[in-house]
């Protein structure tokens, strides 16, 4: 095989991977999303622990499989990084009480995205989500290439 032969067979399988990668990322998205979800509908009877804190963490957990899935070429730390930025500038906004933006923080849809008030705790929630769901992508054994 030449050597043109060999980086174009090579750039095909990186984009196989990446392609595989971001489907894998897509389908954790929703996973988690559905298990915050789950967590917000079933908080009656889940430990209370549990009901306060892995709502949070798991919507963090969220953004950062969303920007897994958009930059899958990227190194992990940068999904990392990326997601902490964009939680923690979401909860800041929620200092800013604009009433357009309070109006939107009251339908279903604003609350789950924007939140409704800022809370201290929920920057640890944040980090939490962000560091666990991190450390879980580095260990995937997909990621692993034959």
């Amino acid at each position: 095989m030449h050597k043109a032969e060999w980086k174009c067979y090579r750039t095909n399988k990186y984009s196989e991977y990446r392609w595989r990668d971001r489907v894998a990322y897509i389908v954790t998205v929703f996973a988690v999303m559905a298990l915050g979800l789950g967590s917000r509908v079933f908080a009656d009877v889940l430990p209370v622990f549990v009901a306060e804190h892995f709502g949070d963490a798991l919507w963090a957990s969220m953004i950062y499989f969303g920007f897994r899935t958009c930059y899958a070429h990227k190194k992990i730390s940068f999904a990392l990084w990326c997601s902490l930025a964009f939680c923690f500038a979401i909860e800041g906004s929620q200092l800013y009480q604009a009433g357009w933006l309070t109006y939107l923080r009251e339908t279903t849809i604003g609350a789950l995205v924007l939140g409704k008030g800022f809370l201290t705790a929920d920057l640890v929630r944040y980090t939490a989500g962000t560091v666990v769901s991190s450390l879980i992508d580095r260990a995937w054994p997909w990621r692993k290439r034959p």
